[in-house]
């Protein structure tokens, strides 16, 4: 049986990062998944893919919060923990460092997030439908008239 090439293994610990970046994930758990020791793991992976395992954990945390300042209303702290992170301080210092701005400025140069909301096929339909006859049925089978407006 013919082992595979060391980029393979790399590659599950690489797709355990995209999948479950929000999880406290740690360099041992990278390399496990990739069957090496820590040490090899983290020179194959930086030989590999140019970053540490770690500042690649990182910046898909980060990539991930950019991504839901510009298309959420969701607070700084809450997209703080959703990514992963434990410290607002930190992650506000680390996304200046890689966005050039903090998060709160960042979100404020977007465009609102209103403004990406996608709304539902079949939501868009039922509320752009002409309005039905708005008489009511009795049990008589007589209509009345709706409720005056208020």
């Amino acid at each position: 049986m013919t082992q595979a090439p060391p980029a393979r293994y790399l590659m599950r610990a690489k797709d355990l990062v995209d999948a479950r970046y929000s999880e406290p994930i740690t360099v041992d758990d990278l390399a496990a998944a990739a069957g090496l020791s820590r040490a090899h793991f983290s020179r194959m992976f930086t030989r590999t893919f140019g970053v540490s395992p770690h500042a690649y954990l990182q910046s898909r945390r980060l990539e991930r919060a950019a991504s839901l300042l510009r298309h959420t209303d969701r607070s700084v702290a809450d997209i703080c923990v959703t990514v992963g992170l434990q410290s607002v301080g930190s992650f506000t210092t680390s996304f200046a460092r890689t966005y050039g701005l903090p998060p709160a400025a960042y979100r404020a140069s977007m465009p609102p997030a209103a403004a990406h909301a996608r709304i539902p096929s079949c939501i868009l339909q039922r509320d752009t439908r002409p309005k039905a006859d708005s008489r009511v049925k009795t049990a008589h089978g007589e209509k009345t008239s709706p409720p005056p407006a208020p």
